[in-house]
């Protein structure tokens, strides 16, 4: 299938952006709403997410509306025979929607799986939009009229993707700088971050988790506990470990792994994300799984080596169009099962596999290598 032709939107057109995401993923549509926003000035633009996720957005200049809905209550067919009176109760909520006559929805999902695309096609027909946006792969033709090529995941990167729906209705981001994340498209003003001052000791932050939604992104935590030590080692580091608030009892297990030092902190479910997103740019270094502070880092501009195991990271590694060159995706190229979610057109395995050589057979020297390049002055690359 062919990129669409772009089709021009009225310049006071009523929009709306359909992302029912976890907080990261809804992170990487800013750069595709700040094209709309662009391109769309005097447009009302809405964000229809999940309630869970509706808080990162609440105060966004790029939008007029950030409409929650309780996906999860949704998300099985067993939910809805079990509990019909909440979809019943939806029906206000569809009215709302209705009634505000947007002129184009843009859902900003792929349509993977079966119950999936009914949920989709039940929504895009109660919004009722005559231009309804979203990648086809070969299952989009009776729910969408201006159909995007959706490759699979990784094909594209999941920021790339939502562009590319963005530029399917004119709002087109030509230029890496167009595409990079801002966290000002959240309206949050945070400081950038500070050049590292040569001769001072590092400060890192560290992520051992990687969110509630799979436990199987998880680097093992001894290997945390090595590269911690090692890096201290050789080049004096202190250390902030983050992550959200379920991870607090991981933090404390890597800490006493550590022997309780003076030089790592733990920050574990104490910050709201954009209490996170400041202090992370206070430090030199990000290193962690698969998850929201590796997103944020990369959004405020640090250096970013992420680990990737089963997830695709070439569909959601840290994302720096305009700077490649300070994010670092650490991972096995060698296994020909991996990633293992997400991959092609197919959720795949969301937990992995038992064994998960991925990540229990990454050792911490290609870790350790890739922290010390993005720790290296400009000037002064190792091995010159």
């Amino acid at each position: 299938m062919e990129q669409p032709t772009p089709t021009a939107l009225p310049d006071d057109a009523r929009i709306l952006i359909v992302r029912l995401a976890s907080l990261g993923d809804l992170l990487l549509v800013t750069p595709a709403l700040r094209a709309l926003r662009r391109r769309y000035s005097s447009a009302r633009i809405d964000l229809l997410t999940t309630a869970s996720t509706a808080h990162l957005m609440q105060d966004s200049p790029l939008l007029d509306t950030v409409i929650p809905l309780e996906k999860y209550t949704f998300d099985y067919p067993s939910d809805i025979l079990r509990r019909p009176d909440r979809l019943l109760a939806l029906a206000p909520f569809a009215a709302g929607l209705r009634h505000t006559r947007y002129d184009a929805t843009l859902l900003m999902s792929h349509l993977t799986l079966p119950f999936g695309r009914l949920k989709y096609r039940a929504l895009l027909a109660t919004v009722g939009s005559p231009r309804r946006v979203g990648l086809d792969n070969g299952s989009g033709a009776d729910l969408l009229n201006v159909r995007v090529p959706d490759a699979g995941f990784g094909a594209l990167h999941e920021a790339e993707y939502a562009l590319a729906l963005a530029a399917a209705v004119d709002a087109p981001a030509p230029t890496p700088a167009d595409r990079r994340l801002e966290l000002a498209d959240l309206g949050w003003h945070i400081p950038p971050p500070m050049a590292p001052t040569a001769g001072n000791a590092p400060h890192i932050a560290l992520h051992p988790g990687g969110g509630a939604y799979s436990l199987a992104r998880r680097w093992p935590l001894e290997r945390y506990a090595a590269l911690a030590l090692a890096l201290r080692d050789e080049t004096g580091a202190t250390f902030t470990l983050v992550g959200g608030p379920e991870e607090g009892v991981l933090q404390t297990r890597l800490l006493g792994m550590l022997g309780y030092p003076d030089w790592a902190t733990p920050l574990a479910g104490e910050t709201t994300p954009r209490e996170l997103a400041k202090h992370l740019a206070s430090c030199d270094l990000f290193l962690g799984n698969d998850s929201l502070p590796m997103h944020l880092a990369t959004a405020v501009g640090i250096p970013v080596v992420a680990i990737f195991g089963p997830s695709n990271a070439a569909a959601w590694g840290p994302y720096a169009p305009e700077e490649p060159q300070r994010v670092i995706v650490v991972r096995r190229d060698d296994l020909v099962c991996s990633p293992c979610f997400y991959r092609g057109h197919s959720l795949g395995t969301p937990q992995g596999c038992p064994p998960r050589p991925c990540l229990t057979e990454l050792g911490i020297a290609p870790v350790l290598t890739a922290a010390h390049r993005l720790l290296a002055p400009p000037d002064d690359p190792p091995g010159d």
